[in-house]
């Protein structure tokens, strides 16, 4: 197995904000409302496979991917609180604390 330039940790964080950008631009699309937000809905997808491919030559699937939807879901979450005032509370918190306990017990 080749390893990477680039530390493999480093590609899947990459891939992470690639895929909560998009997945953001999804909801500023609102529906087929704005079509331009689906260039980086489709560039940020993009962007987010191709590193995930590239980590999972060197990494784990199981630890990759539950790091990559723990991450994914707590980015999103925080992101839409901040650009469009989203409620955390006490339930998201504690799914919060079940991602990391997840992520922490998988990616070992």
């Amino acid at each position: 197995m080749q390893a990477l330039p680039l530390s493999p940790y480093l590609l899947l964080a990459i891939g992470i904000v690639a895929e909560i950008t998009a997945t953001i631009s999804l909801k500023l699309a609102n529906g087929w409302d704005r079509p331009l937000y689906f260039i980086p809905v489709a560039v940020g997808y993009g962007i987010s496979f191709f590193m995930l491919a590239l980590v999972l030559k060197q990494l784990p699937v199981g630890g990759v991917y539950a790091i990559w939807a723990g991450c994914g879901v707590a980015g999103v979450v925080l992101v839409g609180h901040w650009l469009f005032a989203e409620s955390i509370g006490l339930r998201e918190l504690a799914g919060f604390a079940a991602v990391i306990g997840g992520i922490a017990l998988l990616s070992r």
